[in-house]
């Protein structure tokens, strides 16, 4: 009976121990010197925050054009890192127009000053309450970056991020902020059937419906809303200068570049900071730059 009994006890610790490998864990404290930047991923069922070796190396000074955007994102950083208060921020608009270019240049603005990034994938929003506990009594200063946020009907993130935000009993810590961009305002799918539930009062008020609603719910939980537009000509021109420049382009070369540059952007028929960059860096290194 004893030996039975025992032989129990050892197949229930077996299984105990396969069941604990499946469930989620919390994840670890990483190197925090190893980087200003972190990437978190889920590896099984084990959350794991990775340095990233080679940050990003651009500058404020190397976007143009969005000086309006800059100067809101980069007054919200200041006032972060300074520890006054400071909201979160959903960066919407355009494609390729400088969103996640600006806060990666606002990390490198501020990173001497104990600034850190947290890089998250909209999948592992899910964990976000785990991160917010993990560098809650850390002296730096974090920001949680989500680039090109949307999500589907029903995503888990998306409760897990609304419930961070503002929502929860549990509210994030002083220095944390959340960061995201998206094309779309609303980080959801809008369709015109849903136009149907407005309702249209007698006094002349129109009124959104409950799934209307919903989708707002979420983007105005962010405390900052900063909008980016298309690029005219002369702002696209001005944008391929200043990457020429930064490539080691001289001006007269800058000035006999500019019709190729249009060209460049005809056939990919966008006029983007991202499409701006990517010619410049063809024409530095067709022209022996760096």
């Amino acid at each position: 009976m004893n030996a039975a009994f025992e032989h129990l006890l050892l197949r229930a610790e077996s299984l105990l121990a396969r069941l604990e490998t499946l469930l989620p864990h919390a994840p670890t404290a990483p190197d925090w010197d190893a980087s200003i930047a972190f990437r978190y991923r889920r590896r099984g069922s084990v959350g794991v925050l990775e340095p990233v070796r080679h940050v990003a190396t651009i500058r404020l000074a190397d976007l143009r054009e969005v000086d309006g955007q800059k100067e809101r994102l980069v007054a919200n950083t200041e006032q972060f890192v300074a520890g006054r208060g400071a909201n979160n921020v959903l960066l919407t608009g355009a494609r390729g127009t400088g969103k996640s270019s600006l806060i990666k240049a606002c990390l490198n603005e501020y990173a001497a000053r104990g600034l850190r990034l947290i890089e998250v994938d909209k999948a592992d929003l899910v964990d976000l309450g785990d991160l917010v506990d993990l560098v809650a009594a850390r002296p730096e200063r974090y920001i949680v970056f989500c680039d090109d946020l949307s999500f589907d009907e029903g995503e888990a993130g998306y409760k897990a991020l609304k419930s961070v935000l503002d929502g929860s009993v549990a509210q994030a810590s002083d220095n944390l902020l959340i960061y995201a961009t998206s094309n779309r305002r609303h980080l959801l799918p809008e369709y015109m059937q849903e136009n149907l539930s407005y309702q249209h009062r007698d006094d002349g008020e129109v009124h959104p419906g409950e799934v209307v609603e919903e989708k707002i719910s979420l983007s105005e939980r962010f405390g900052l809303w900063i909008s980016f537009y298309p690029f005219t000509q002369d702002e696209y021109l001005a944008i391929v200068a200043q990457w020429l420049r930064s490539g080691g382009i001289a001006e007269d070369a800058i000035a006999a570049a500019r019709q190729e540059s249009l060209v460049w952007a005809l056939e990919r028929g966008s006029r983007s900071g991202r499409v701006a960059q990517q010619f410049a860096r063809d024409y530095a290194g067709r022209h022996g730059a760096r």
